[in-house]
């Protein structure tokens, strides 16, 4: 005899539950949806209580679908395609003829490798679509202009609580010290951190918000503080700063060689103890399914996955949809 269903089973846990049992991981299911863990994971303690099953259970390193779950899992997909027929709006877009402007706030640091990417990919695909770009609010608000669609996307490395928005990852890339050719250890390949915490830097993040930053943050939880005797408001600013004076500047590896790659600095691996650095693509929930974000947010994901490639040799991560 079939198990009834308790309680209720609405469309949000249905998807949820879809992606679940395609994938047999909270963390992945988190990814695709653009949700956080901790989310995913409530709605499957929900999904467990409503069902009356475990859904999921470990298997050593992994998890499995139980029984009744696989028994679920064509009538969820029936149940969902049925909705989506008759119900989901599909809204035409047309890259080669659309004139939209779309408006991303992007960290400094990914702004140069990224803008002239995705402008050469709009002029190819989308040559009528126009692009502005805008740094992260001075008070940090992330959540306000994609609230109020001031912003379409944004891409940022501090550890934020994502809220309402939809979150997923976009590129993670290891820490490197930028010098002047002239400084003590622009010969040096690494830096260990006690040797870190003796020298002079530079910041694009005020004092005031540096408990936030990736940087201070990541010392703040090892218990350390690195000198900061120049904070600058932007990142366009930094590399004169470096070539004339023997400050350090601490940076993902793909801005560093950039801008080493131009310019006569030295890239220095940074302390292993900083570990890397992580970029997230955020945006709002009432744009998760119109079908130009969803192109703008591929696009994004292609362009920062060449960025990635060429910095790393890695391939960069494939755009999932939920």
């Amino acid at each position: 005899m079939e198990q009834e269903v308790s309680g209720t089973l609405d469309v949000r846990l249905m998807r949820i539950l879809q992606v679940l049992l395609a994938e047999n991981s909270v963390s992945r299911t988190a990814d695709i949806l653009g949700q956080t863990q901790p989310t995913i994971s409530a709605a499957l303690k929900r999904l467990r209580e409503i069902v009356g099953d475990p859904i999921l259970v470990r298997s050593g390193s992994h998890l499995v679908p139980t029984e009744r779950a696989l028994e679920l899992k064509e009538t969820v997909a029936r149940i969902l395609a049925d909705i989506d027929a008759n119900f989901v709006t599909r809204s035409d877009f047309d890259p080669a003829t659309s004139t939209r402007r779309f408006r991303l706030i992007a960290s400094n640091s990914l702004g140069a490798l990224i803008l002239p990417r995705l402008v050469h990919r709009l002029h190819t695909v989308a040559p009528g679509a126009m692009v502005d770009f805008c740094n992260v609010p001075g008070d940090g608000d992330i959540v306000g202009p994609l609230e109020r669609g001031e912003a379409d996307l944004a891409i940022v490395n501090p550890p934020i609580e994502p809220g309402q928005l939809r979150m997923a990852p976009l590129l993670t890339t290891d820490l490197v010290c930028m010098v002047g050719r002239h400084h003590p250890i622009a010969r040096q390949r690494t830096i260990a951190l006690s040797q870190y915490l003796t020298l002079d830097h530079i910041s694009p993040t005020p004092t005031h918000m540096a408990a936030t930053g990736p940087i201070d943050s990541k010392l703040a939880a090892l218990g350390h503080a690195r000198t900061v005797t120049c904070c600058v408001p932007e990142f366009g600013v930094i590399p004169f700063m470096l070539a004339q004076s023997n400050l350090v500047f601490t940076t993902g590896r793909p801005f560093a060689e950039h801008l080493a790659a131009i310019m006569p600095f030295a890239v220095i691996d940074a302390p292993p103890e900083l570990g890397d650095i992580r970029f997230h693509l955020l945006w709002h929930e009432r744009q998760h399914r119109s079908a130009a974000h969803r192109w703008l947010r591929q696009i994004v994901r292609e362009v920062t996955g060449e960025i990635e490639h060429i910095s790393t040799g890695a391939p960069g991560h494939p755009e999932r949809t939920a």
